[in-house]
């Protein structure tokens, strides 16, 4: 038997576990869930898989075609900090029962393949990858969007919108200000402290917390970089555990890119580096001493950087965080300790630490597609050894607009992203990673869902300038 598969069945015998919770994700971010009795997950299912239906996942199978099976990552297995009774976690890839293999819309399975696949050119044998959710929490949340009515509706306490509020004790955080603040102005302080702790028991290592830039409850929790199928297993234990502890503590928290209109949005800023028999590829003697495969990865994240963004910026709103002024990166340039640009060389003390940081990325779609996205474009850099051209060393956010009009710009829109992914897509199916049927079944959803509707709507704000025209 696998060791990790007896130590999960060992685990669930010592502590005395009374359900076991399988846990997979959609195309769009989403995590499901369904729970077994621990006195029936046996070793079989690990082998074997446990059936559900398909055809109820969004974008996925269709109903004559709907069963499906659930396959336990043993290595993936976490408490769940939550659950009344003890309850143990299984991250899962979803396979076909028709062919045994895995499943083509499986976002998990799809970066397992991006692993693979780069394993195989030989180029290297691990990937690191450390992403940094920002996320706000918030008092409450009203929102309502019908035929007649359309509206939405913030509250914090650390808002500067509430001081003439009755019940206002002052303190509060300007739009912008938000960056390390200590309480009474950082009211969630204990908050993250929380959510470190249950992360830590969840197997996740996390390093420091801080209250973000934006005002009303912008947060940041870093965790450690780890291979990228565990560091997006944790992007997605990060959001369980932020959303449930503010539920917890009566609030409501979002990874909702830009919920706040003139103030800094969140992102995910996202750290890759290259290794092969435990040596960093990415450290070198060039340019903010990369290697030169570290400069054509860079160039192949710059070269596919409109078209990837359909999976590192998904939704419409990612875009209203994407301009200027609100320290978010709108030009696809590189440079060294420069945030302004799109990917950011940080500096380090050790050849170990070297590595760039993709800084376009939110966390508000599937983070197995996102990183495979960016494993994808970066050995496509390597294997064409792209040149990333020269770097740029200037704040970008000052530089005049004939200056500007120079660089490559990020895309304006999430219409304007699958547009360039219709025109670049070849480097995302090498070695059928992302399979022709997802990049469809995706952008339908997308379209059908999000850009068509939005399109549709009257915006509140239309009703200022035009009503009285």
């Amino acid at each position: 038997m696998d060791k990790h598969i007896e130590k999960a069945l060992k685990q669930i015998k010592d502590e005395k576990i009374a359900f076991v919770e399988l846990l997979f994700g959609d195309l769009f971010g989403t995590t499901h869930h369904f729970t077994l009795t621990a006195s029936q997950f046996t070793a079989e299912k690990f082998e074997d898989g446990v059936p559900f239906d398909g055809s109820s996942i969004r974008a996925w199978q269709s109903i004559n075609k709907s069963d499906m099976l659930l396959m336990p990552d043993a290595r993936s297995a976490f408490i769940d900090p939550f659950r009344a009774k003890p309850t143990l976690c299984f991250f899962s890839n979803v396979h076909s029962p028709y062919t045994g293999k895995s499943y083509e819309k499986d976002p998990r399975s799809v970066l397992k393949q991006a692993i693979e696949v780069l394993k195989a050119t030989g180029l290297a044998d691990t990937i690191y990858i450390g992403p940094e959710p920002e996320f706000f929490v918030f008092d409450s949340v009203r929102y309502l969007s019908d035929r007649n009515c359309s509206f939405y509706e913030i509250q914090s306490e650390e808002g500067p919108w509430t001081s003439q509020d009755e019940d206002s004790l002052a303190h509060k955080i300007a739009h912008k200000g938000g960056y390390f603040p200590v309480p009474p102005n950082d009211t969630l302080v204990d908050y993250r402290n929380e959510v470190v702790e249950k992360l830590e028991n969840m197997n996740v290592v996390c390093e420091l917390h801080h209250h973000e830039v934006a005002t009303a409850g912008q947060c940041e929790i870093n965790f450690r970089y780890a291979g990228a199928l565990e560091s997006a297993d944790n992007v997605n234990k990060l959001k369980y555990v932020v959303k449930n502890t503010a539920l917890e503590h009566g609030k409501t928290a979002t990874f909702m890119p830009k919920p706040i209109f003139e103030d800094n949005g969140s992102g995910m800023h996202t750290h890759i580096s290259f290794w092969k028999d435990g040596k960093n590829l990415f450290h070198g003697d060039q340019y903010g001493s990369l290697s030169k495969m570290a400069l054509h990865a860079i160039a192949g994240l710059l070269h596919h950087g409109k078209s990837i963004q359909v999976f590192t910026n998904p939704t419409a709103n990612s875009y209203r965080r994407i301009i200027p002024g609100y320290e978010a990166p709108v030009k696809l340039a590189y440079s060294n300790v420069n945030r302004s640009a799109a990917i950011r060389i940080p500096f380090v003390n050790s050849a170990e630490a070297t590595r760039f940081e993709f800084r376009c990325p939110d966390a508000s779609g599937s983070p197995y597609l996102a990183f495979a996205a960016l494993i994808m474009a970066c050995a496509d850099g390597i294997k064409n050894q792209m040149d990333p051209g020269e770097p740029m060393d200037k704040n970008i956010y000052g530089l005049p607009p004939e200056e500007l009009e120079k660089l490559p710009s990020t895309c304006a829109s999430q219409e304007e992203a699958f547009a360039e992914l219709e025109k670049d897509n070849e480097y995302l199916r090498s070695g059928d990673v992302f399979s022709e049927e997802l990049l469809l079944s995706y952008a339908e959803y997308r379209k059908e869902s999000e850009i068509e509707p939005l399109k549709l709507r009257p915006n509140p704000y239309e009703f200022a300038l035009y009503y009285s025209v």
